[in-house]
């Protein structure tokens, strides 16, 4: 089957960060360890589905791998060679005897390698339904890796076939399109940290960065109920008026902080060095870039006792004056994936309410889906999303139908 696999080269890779460096919205393709080939298909364990793909979406993981951006912390949570791709929507071909899965079927995959896939017996977190934070992600009977694709023998969907534990495949329902199922990923990506942190009525919200990830928290917040106020943080024109066709009342364009202060609601302090303070403002900001910037301008826009919850992934933050995390006794939290979340009076799994979410009708996915690719076209689809700008990108997918 064709497939990009990505092989291990410490050289490639560190080539790959410094002409990122150089060009950053280039994809130097002729240096990164990718490459499209022929593999043969086997699942990567006995009594696994196994699935044809008809989408699999390009997660901005994918995208920080291939500029030499990941977290060198997080190396002994993947294994190579790995078939990439976890936003994976595909055609059940064939399923274990006595799982309610049948051949034909559509289906997502939730990428998700905990205890369950491992044959291990649950760890406390998954004992509890939180997956996403297993404790065993090195062990079992798969090799170390937490997410199908960052996984030697687990592969990814950027392929004509792939395979996943009964457990983390999920029906898509007729009323849903192919174009929709493929953002469920990036979308329970925000959903996990907004109903871990949600807002409570009346309170202001920002929502920092307006691609995928930004567009699906301002609709996540809008779909599940909250009436507050959202702001919106953008770069790019096309980015704002997606986000406040989304359910933002307030868009802003790299905003300065008097600006970023107003729309808060708070008031912008001088100070003689240092670019000013903002007393009072918001009281959660769902940072969906995680740079030493926004992380900074984060900080500053919470009123006190406020929330800053990071659903962009960091590898690294530079300097930052953090006076205010401690001045104003923020809580600070990151956000791992998804699993299940609490909502109401229980627990949700996130996949699955993303999923009905899209089947209901009520959640807006125009424009949010900005391009498909051939297998074969994987340097041009890879272009595009490292130059939003220039291509207009959200969200690009490889297409196998």
């Amino acid at each position: 089957m064709k497939a990009l696999v990505y092989h291990r080269s410490i050289p490639r890779y560190l080539l790959s960060a410094f002409f990122t460096k150089l060009q950053r919205k280039r994809f130097h393709h002729l240096v990164t360890p990718l490459k499209l080939e022929d593999v043969p298909f086997t699942p990567a364990r006995p009594g696994w589905v196994t699935i044809k793909t008809r989408l699999c979406g390009i997660c901005g993981s994918d995208v920080n791998l291939l500029k030499g951006a990941e977290s060198m912390l997080l190396e002994p949570y993947a294994s190579l060679p790995m078939v990439i791709g976890h936003e994976v929507l595909g055609t059940v071909e064939s399923a274990p005897a006595g799982s309610d899965l049948a051949p034909g079927q559509r289906v997502l995959v939730e990428p998700v390698l905990d205890c369950a896939c491992r044959e291990l017996p649950p760890c406390r977190f998954c004992a509890k339904g939180e997956y996403n934070l297993c404790e065993n992600f090195l062990d079992g009977a798969l090799p170390p890796g937490s997410f199908l694709g960052f996984n030697a023998k687990a592969s990814g969907g950027m392929a004509e076939t792939t395979a996943a534990h009964p457990s983390k495949v999920l029906h898509v329902p007729d009323s849903v399109s192919d174009e929709d199922a493929v953002l469920v990923d990036s979308m329970a990506s925000v959903m996990q940290p907004i109903l871990e942190n949600f807002p409570e009525p009346g309170d202001t919200a920002v929502v920092w960065g307006a691609g995928v990830l930004g567009q699906h928290a301002v609709r996540c917040l809008r779909a599940m109920g909250f009436a507050g106020r959202i702001v919106a943080v953008a770069r790019h024109g096309f980015q704002a008026d997606m986000a406040e066709a989304g359910g933002a009342d307030t868009v802003l364009r790299s905003p300065s902080r008097q600006e970023l202060a107003k729309a808060c609601g708070g008031r912008f302090v001088p100070t003689t060095m240092g670019g000013g303070n903002v007393e009072g403002g918001a009281d959660v900001v769902y940072d969906c870039v995680a740079s030493s910037g926004t992380f900074q301008e984060s900080l500053l826009a919470l009123r006190a006792r406020g929330r800053y919850v990071m659903i962009g992934t960091a590898s690294e933050i530079g300097k930052a004056d953090v006076s205010s995390l401690w001045f104003r006794q923020l809580r600070v939290t990151g956000s791992a994936s998804y699993a299940t979340a609490p909502w109401k009076d229980g627990r949700v799994r996130t996949y699955q309410a993303c999923l009905d979410l899209l089947a209901s009708g009520a959640y807006p996915t125009q424009g949010l889906l900005t391009g498909l690719y051939r297998i074969e076209d994987w340097k041009r689809a890879f272009q595009s999303a490292f130059d939003k700008a220039g291509s207009g990108s959200m969200k690009a997918a490889f297409d196998f139908r």
